[in-house]
């Protein structure tokens, strides 16, 4: 199996349980805890050597590879999902492109890694300041990533720090995910590679 595919798939992984629990919060107000705390402490993990250190091991990443299994065979529960991802990456491309932005995000995150690391990732406080952080810099690009749910969850500002403070995890993994060398390409030549990668 080709290594560099498989931290790619990780990559992917991560980006899609993070983006899973966004769909699940916008429509129920829920989230599954340890998913959602995988995801905001590969924020803080910025100089980690690889994408296992990035998420912490791969059974932490079973949920993600799961849904990149379902994408590459072509049996996607939540079509919204797909869509939410390719906004995802392509917003990562205006954001690495605009050096402005990287930077403010790359301060703000070193603002809170103290905080993090005393309250945890999961934190009301910790997540309202990435949810800040997201609203200040990645929502000011466009197209902007439109998240749909209902109206009665996405109308509370806990709620919506969560679920910005996960993008932000999600576009984490998107940055990733190129660094490692992804690109669209990917899923149009390496489909059976990338299934095999994620388990399949």
């Amino acid at each position: 199996m080709n290594p560099a595919i498989q931290e790619r798939v990780l990559a992917l992984a991560g980006m899609a349980q993070a983006l899973q629990q966004v769909r699940r919060i916008a429509e129920t107000g829920q989230s599954d805890a340890a998913v959602v705390a995988t995801a905001i402490e590969s924020v803080f993990r910025i100089d980690a050597d690889s994408p296992l250190a990035i998420y912490g091991d791969a059974s932490a990443l079973q949920p993600g590879l799961r849904l990149v299994r379902d994408y590459l065979s072509n049996a996607v529960d939540d079509p919204l999902l797909p869509k939410l991802a390719l906004a995802v990456l392509q917003i990562e491309r205006r954001f690495v492109a605009d050096g402005d932005a990287v930077r403010q995000v790359q301060r703000g995150i070193a603002a809170l890694a103290p905080a993090s690391e005393r309250l945890g990732s999961a934190h009301p406080d910790i997540l309202a300041g990435l949810g800040s952080l997201y609203a200040e810099t990645i929502s000011q690009l466009r197209p902007r990533v439109m998240v749909q749910g209902n109206p009665h969850y996405l109308g509370q500002a806990g709620v919506v720090a969560e679920i910005r403070s996960i993008l932000l995890a999600a576009l984490r993994s998107a940055v990733l995910w190129r660094q490692l060398g992804g690109s669209f390409w990917d899923f149009l030549l390496r489909r059976r590679d990338m299934l095999e990668a994620a388990g399949g």
